[in-house]
């Protein structure tokens, strides 16, 4: 990592610049997922229990943020999109922020551990080393398949939330984290696909940059028609249940439709109408998460309160 185009550090940084350094937009997801992964556990935990775990996880979530945008702040001052993050910015050093990300990820591991169980603790460990060694150090800047394979530091949370309640895993919390990790590329290649000049500027081999967009709408098609039964047969486990079917069901019909449309499109045409199509798709991607797993916690809400449950039993 160079530091040769990030400005000069001025002055004192203020709280909102350090919690930036956290990526708080990211965590929202994290903690939801992880969230949702502990509440529809088979395993009851006590309100306390459950609320130091979701921070802990949160903690480690933004540990995760501060290591990536310490090593990522050469080509984050390059992008449009990023360069005004607290590093590149001259807001926080970068020094300071790979000092929070090592001490909030230490903090983070420890405390889950000894708020729930080590197994959970050893998969934040694992998911804070995967995103910011695996991810952010290797992947990112060596291969197009760096969002396809990193996209597993995203999708861990829920396996970590159903694993500080159970001490394991179990079909429905590997369900939960390929749900994320499918959903993941077409997610960031409908961003890069109108946004491809950013990547090109910092030299990241995003899918646009090394096979251009037309291959790229071709692989978002691909997951996507790859998601859809995934996420739909999530809802047949023990956590699915009428809300989630349906919301399963109308959700994908409507992603496939979007990639079926993105596939479809004329480059000449997608860049004369500013990449609509595409733009209207990664919104709607950016909700398809949240709606799946909030469609859990409503199912897990019924099931509490006597109602509904998995269809097939």
């Amino acid at each position: 990592m160079t530091d040769t185009t990030i400005q000069t550090h001025e002055g004192e940084a203020s709280f909102g610049d350090y919690f930036a350094l956290l990526k708080p937009r990211v965590m929202t997801l994290v903690v939801f997922t992880a969230f949702t992964g502990l509440l529809v556990a088979p395993v009851p935990v006590h309100p306390f229990i459950g609320f130091a775990a979701i921070l802990f996880i949160a903690v480690g979530g933004g540990a995760s943020g501060a290591l990536n945008m310490w090593w990522d702040a050469d080509i984050d001052s390059v992008m449009k999109r990023t360069r005004k993050r607290p590093i590149p910015s001259g807001k926080v050093a970068g020094d300071e922020a790979l000092a929070i990300g090592l001490a909030l990820s230490g903090f983070s591991v420890v405390m889950l551990g000894l708020a729930t169980n080590w197994f959970a603790a050893g998969l934040l460990a694992f998911t804070i080393f995967f995103y910011a060694v695996v991810y952010s150090m290797w992947l990112k800047r060596s291969t197009p398949q760096n969002i396809v394979i990193g996209g597993a530091a995203g999708a861990f949370p829920p396996m970590i939330g159903w694993a500080a309640a159970t001490g394991g895993v179990a079909l429905e919390s590997v369900l939960m984290f390929a749900l994320i990790f499918m959903w993941t590329p077409p997610h960031f290649w409908a961003l890069a696909l109108f946004m491809r000049s950013d990547y090109d500027d910092a030299g990241v081999p995003m899918l646009t940059v090394t096979h251009g967009r037309p291959a790229t709408r071709r692989h978002i098609l691909a997951y996507t028609v790859l998601l859809a039964p995934l996420a739909v047969g999530l809802g047949l486990t023990s956590v699915g249940g009428p809300v989630y079917l349906v919301t399963a069901v109308l959700m994908n019909a409507w992603f496939l439709k979007g990639a079926v449309q993105i596939w479809r499109r004329d480059e000449g045409l997608a860049e004369a109408d500013n990449y609509k199509v595409e733009k209207t798709f990664f919104r709607f991607s950016l909700y398809y998460l949240f709606a799946h797993f909030g469609a859990l916690l409503a199912d897990a809400a019924l099931l509490r309160a006597g109602f509904g449950g998995a269809l097939w039993l």
